[in-house]
C-alpha cells in the first residue's frame, strides 16, 4: 500500500517495501517505522502552527500596550519660568593700563668733579633738599676766593678813579686841563664801576657752583639705586643721572580706552540708554594685577584730546591715594570705570543662553497660551551670573530657565517660577561687569 503523497511503486521500491501477496512478516514489520514517520510530520505542522499563532499573539498584545504610550503623548511638562523685568544698572567699563610716579625727578650734578660721599639709602624716602651727593669743592672753594678778591681789588680802585673824574671836572671848566683828559677819567671811572659789577657777577656765579657740589634731592619722595659711587668722576649736566627720585603718593593710572568704545558710550548717552551719575562717574575702582581689589578709589584727572594713530585709542589719566605705598610705577592694573546708569536693564540667566552652530544666542519663553517660543537675543555683557539683553526680549516675557531638555518651540508647557539658589526669583546685580572682548551680542 502506497504512502499518501508518494509516487506508488517507484516510492515503495526506494523505502524497501515490495508490493503485492508474496510480502512476507518482515515487510509488514517495516511498516511501523513509515507510519510514525508520518505521525511525526503531523507533530511538526501542528508545532508549526502553534508558534506563529504565539508571534500573532504577541504582537497582537504589543499593539494593545501602545495605547498607554498614545496616551502619554498628551502628558504637559512643567518648566521653571522668569518673568523679565527691567531694573535700575550701572554700566561699568574695564580699561587697562599701568601706574607712573605723580613725580619724577631725575638727580644730575651740576658742577663736574669726584664723587666724595653718598649721604643716602637706596630705595629710602628722601626729603626735597636734603644731601645725596658730596663732590669735591676744592676748586670751586679756590674760584670763589679768587672772584672775592678781584672784586675787593675793583672796589679799592674806584675811590681813587672817581676822585680824579670830580678833579678834571673842575679843571675843564677854568680851562685848566683839556677836554680829552677829562674824557680818560671819566671813562676810567665808569671801567671801574663795571669791573665791580662783573667781578660781583663772578663771586655770585662761584658760590653757585660752589653750592652745587653739595646735591640735593630736588622732591621728595622714593630715591632708586645709585648708579655712581665714591671716587666716580662726574660731568656737569651728563645724560645719565645720578639717581631718580618718584613721587608715589598720589599715583597716576593711565589706561587706554578705544574710539570705538568712546563712541559707542556717547551713542547710548545720546539715545537715553545710559544716564550720568555725578556720584558714580567721581569713583574709580582699581583691580591689581593679581586680582585683589585696590582698598581706595580714585578720581578721572583729565581725557586726552589726541588719537594715538597706531592704537585707535585714547589715554585717560586718573589719580589715586597711595599712602601705603602699595601701589608702584609701572604696575600694570584695570580700572573699573562706572559709565553711567541703564535706567530699565533686562537680565536673564546664563543658564537660559544657549548658542546655535554659528554663535547666536537662543533662549525659550513662554508666551500667552503656553506655548513655547525660541528667541535670538542680542547680548552685551555678563552682570554676575545673567546676561544684559539689549535685543530679543522685552519687558514681561516669560523666559524659560529649567526644563529646557525637555521642550521644544511649539510644545505645550505647564510653568512655575524660577528660584535661584539663593532663593532668589530675579536675575543679575545692581552693578554690571564689564564687557568681555567680543561679548557684544556674539561670541
Amino acid at each position: 500500500m502506497a504512502v499518501a503523497g508518494e509516487k506508488g511503486p517507484l516510492k515503495e521500491k526506494e523505502q524497501g517495501f515490495v508490493s503485492g501477496p508474496g510480502r512476507d512478516r518482515s515487510d509488514r514489520r517495516i511498516e511501523i517505522p513509515e507510519r510514525c514517520r508520518m505521525q511525526t510530520r503531523n507533530k511538526n505542522k501542528k508545532i508549526a502552527a502553534g508558534l506563529v499563532l504565539t508571534g500573532m499573539l504577541m504582537l497582537g498584545g504589543c499593539g494593545q500596550q501602545s495605547a498607554p504610550g498614545g496616551a502619554s503623548q498628551g502628558f504637559v511638562p512643567e518648566v521653571a519660568v522668569l518673568t523679565v523685568q527691567p531694573k535700575r544698572l550701572v554700566m561699568t567699563t574695564e580699561l587697562t593700563g599701568r601706574t607712573a610716579a605723580h613725580r619724577t625727578a631725575e638727580v644730575r650734578p651740576q658742577v663736574g668733579g669726584i664723587i666724595q660721599k653718598r649721604l643716602f639709602t637706596e630705595g629710602a624716602d628722601v626729603k626735597a633738599g636734603q644731601l645725596l651727593y658730596s663732590i669735591d669743592p676744592a676748586t670751586y672753594r679756590a674760584a670763589l676766593d679768587n672772584a672775592r678778591a678781584a672784586l675787593g681789588r675793583s672796589e679799592a680802585s674806584l675811590q681813587s678813579t672817581r676822585t680824579r673824574a670830580e678833579r678834571l671836572r673842575e679843571l675843564l671848566a677854568d680851562k685848566a686841563v683839556s677836554q680829552q683828559e677829562y674824557d680818560d677819567a671819566a671813562a676810567a671811572l665808569k671801567q671801574t664801576e663795571a669791573d665791580i659789577q662783573y667781578w660781583k657777577a663772578a663771586v655770585e656765579t662761584a658760590r653757585i657752583n660752589l653750592g652745587h657740589t653739595a646735591v640735593t634731592a630736588p622732591i621728595s619722595g622714593r630715591i632708586g639705586r645709585s648708579n655712581v659711587t665714591e671716587g666716580a668722576l662726574v660731568a656737569a649736566y651728563q645724560p645719565a643721572p645720578l639717581a631718580v627720585i618718584q613721587q608715589l603718593d598720589p599715583m597716576y593710572v593711565d589706561v587706554t580706552q578705544s574710539t570705538a568704545e568712546l563712541l559707542r558710550l556717547r551713542k547710548r548717552l545720546e539715545e537715553g540708554m545710559l544716564q550720568r551719575d555725578g556720584a558714580l562717574q567721581s569713583r574709580i575702582r582699581l583691580v591689581l594685577e593679581d586680582g585683589s581689589r585696590y582698598p581706595l578709589t580714585g578720581t578721572l584727572q583729565f581725557r586726552d584730546v589726541t588719537v594715538d594713530p597706531t592704537t585707535g585709542s585714547v589715554i585717560l589719566r586718573m589719580v589715586f591715594p597711595n599712602p601705603q605705598g602699595v601701589l608702584l610705577p609701572g604696575m600694570f592694573v584695570r580700572a573699573q570705570v562706572d559709565e553711567g546708569v541703564n535706567p530699565r536693564a533686562l537680565l536673564v540667566p546664563q543658564q537660559a543662553v544657549s548658542r546655535d552652530p554659528k554663535g547666536n544666542a537662543l533662549t525659550l519663553i513662554v508666551d500667552a497660551e503656553s506655548k513655547v517660543q525660541q528667541r535670538m537675543l542680542t547680548l552685551d555683557r555678563a552682570v554676575g551670573n545673567a546676561w544684559l539683553v539689549i535685543a530679543g526680549l522685552a519687558a514681561g516675557d516669560r523666559v524659560i530657565v529649567e526644563g529646557l531638555q525637555k521642550v521644544r518651540p511649539g510644545a505645550s508647557v505647564k510653568t512655575v517660577p524660577f528660584q535661584d539658589a539663593a532663593g532668589n526669583n530675579g536675575a543679575g546685580q545692581e552693578k554690571a561687569n564689564p564687557p568681555a572682548a567680543g561679548e557684544n551680542g556674539r561670541r
